[in-house]
């Protein structure tokens, strides 16, 4: 069986218990070295094969899988964040479909969630937003036309970039037509819940000078919207005049 284990954004204790055990008890680990932290290794049982996929290609994963699918072996595929993410686990599932091995997918706490933890703030508040975009800036990789960044970011919802903080002015250039204004607050979180994480804080108009200023050109998460200073309704749920199914309010 093969589990592709999300192993979280950094902290190494932000996995879950789920994905901690199978670490554990697991006879083959293929880890994203580039990104999860070495610390997951320490919790191998002794004898347990280890391969760092940062210079593997997909047909190396997909053999070393291969060759230790036999009998009971218990194969953690290990992806930063939540593998449902960016986390290319589509390509290695459908190989492992047509060699007919199992697999399941455990997920894991993302980098944007992480993010917004990192700057204790809530995505989708009252009268603010109840809409989070997540999405990245094209690169080598391209993003579907009608996903522009400056279409997405005109319906002013709260917004989570991945994989762009190295192209930060393209990223400001696009918001900004966007939004249609450039005091939009903006949260760069580099490496969030990691030990070294930095946290810049600023507008569409200063954004990219602060990131540029700090060096910051990858592992970073772009928060944008509101959502990061703005005022709010407060929610109907605590409201002492709202009644649901599990209160009845009072007048």
């Amino acid at each position: 069986m093969v589990y592709f284990v999300g192993a979280g954004p950094g902290d190494v204790d932000l996995i879950t218990v789920k994905g901690r055990e199978l670490i554990k008890t697991c006879d083959v680990i293929i880890y994203a070295g580039s990104l999860v932290s070495p610390k997951h290794l320490d919790f191998c049982k002794e004898g347990c094969k280890i391969y760092d996929s940062a210079s593997m290609t997909l047909e190396e994963v997909i053999e070393v899988m291969k060759e230790n699918s036999q009998g009971d072996s218990i194969i953690v595929r290990l992806h930063t964040g939540d593998p449902s993410i960016y986390g290319a686990i589509k390509e290695q599932m459908d190989e492992l479909e047509k060699l007919n091995i199992e697999y399941t997918v455990v997920p894991g706490v993302s980098s944007f969630t992480a993010a917004a933890s990192s700057i204790k703030r809530e995505f989708t508040l009252p009268s603010v937003s109840q809409t989070v975009i997540l999405t990245r800036v094209e690169g080598r990789t391209p993003v579907p036309e009608n996903e522009s960044l400056e279409s997405l970011a005109s319906h002013k919802a709260s917004m989570a970039l991945f994989l762009s903080v190295g192209m930060i002015d393209k990223v400001v250039e696009k918001l900004k037509k966007g939004y249609g204004r450039e005091d939009v607050p903006v949260a760069v979180i580099e490496r969030a819940t990691w030990e070294d994480e930095r946290i810049i804080i600023g507008t569409l108009e200063d954004i990219a000078v602060k990131v540029k200023e700090a060096g910051i050109k990858k592992f970073a998460q772009i928060l944008v919207g509101d959502f990061i200073d703005s005022e709010y309704e407060k929610s109907l749920l605590y409201d002492k005049t709202f009644t649901h199914e599990f209160r009845k309010g009072v007048k």
